[in-house]
């Protein structure tokens, strides 16, 4: 673990303010060769193409960045640290096609195929895939 990967501190920046990542977590595109580095990657899937009568799963990754900026840096009952064990970073958002179902899973397969051929482990949130 290092100090590149953990969450903004307060201090330094409200939790009101700057751009939201999941978590208050850096942000490190795929193609950086910071990635190499990243144990844990976060990324979104703003998808809801294949629902019907349901749509806003693709906000869900947008909304998940806002709520999540009160995460704390150690848990304040079990006393855990998890982002001092490992290396977590908002990887974005998977790009997806909004008016193609099968190209929006291939998207999503490529990417996930990339994050696997790097050893990162994907953590996804939304989409309805």
């Amino acid at each position: 673990m290092t100090e590149t990967f953990l969450p903004v501190d307060a201090m330094q920046m409200p939790r009101f303010a700057g751009i939201a990542t999941f978590m208050r977590l850096r942000h490190v595109d795929p193609a950086d060769p910071l990635i190499d580095e990243v144990d844990i990657g976060l990324l979104g899937i703003p998808w809801d193409g294949g629902t019907t009568n349901r749509p806003g799963a693709r906000h869900g990754p947008r909304q998940v960045r806002d709520a999540s900026t009160m995460t704390r840096r150690i848990h304040p009952i079990s006393r855990v640290a998890p982002f001092s064990a490992r290396n977590v970073a908002d990887l974005g958002d998977v790009p997806v096609n909004p008016a193609d179902i099968a190209d929006t899973l291939e998207l999503i397969f490529h990417f996930l195929e990339d994050l696997r051929a790097r050893s990162v482990r994907p953590l996804s949130v939304g989409g309805d895939t």
